[in-house]
């Protein structure tokens, strides 16, 4: 049986239809060098969309902003 320590600290487990506990985590740095395209859509994505957000709140308080 797993303890909590294990649980926490010694990865991540599935469990079996058995019952027994297998790790299942494994790094391979081909597949990090695969997938850094796709991080880079991914940001690039965030960036126009906080972009849009900028512009848009820019918009906003010019066109309902009271003069002084």
């Amino acid at each position: 049986m797993m303890n909590l320590f294990s649980l926490l600290f010694g990865g991540f487990y599935a469990l079996s239809a058995s019952g027994n506990a297998e790790t299942t985590l494994t790094f391979e740095p081909g597949n990090f060098v695969d997938m850094l395209g796709y991080m880079g859509k991914g940001m690039l994505v965030i960036f126009v969309i906080i972009g849009i957000i900028v512009v848009a709140t820019l918009l906003i308080n010019r066109l309902f902003s009271r003069k002084k």
